[in-house]
């Protein structure tokens, strides 16, 4: 059997209604239907590049600020 894939959800969900947000991709991800796929979620605060590499699979999420991503997110990329 082939090892499972890693699917890293690096979101900054500052409120509610994004943490439902975030919550429902990292369920649906995490579907029963779904095989051989490990999810990690994880604040992009809290990511770094060793989260990256062993990913095979990554999804952003953020908010809209004035028509750009979080500060979060951006610190995240450097």
């Amino acid at each position: 059997m082939d090892r499972k894939k890693q699917l890293l959800i690096v979101s900054h969900a500052p409120s509610p209604n994004t943490l439902t947000l975030r919550d429902a991709i990292a369920q649906g991800a995490s579907h029963e239907d779904i095989e051989n796929v490990e999810v990690t979620v994880l604040a992009p605060l809290d990511a770094g590049p060793e989260d990256v590499l062993a990913c095979d699979a990554i999804i952003l999420g953020t908010t809209e600020n004035l028509g750009y991503m979080s500060g979060a997110l951006k610190d995240f990329f450097s």
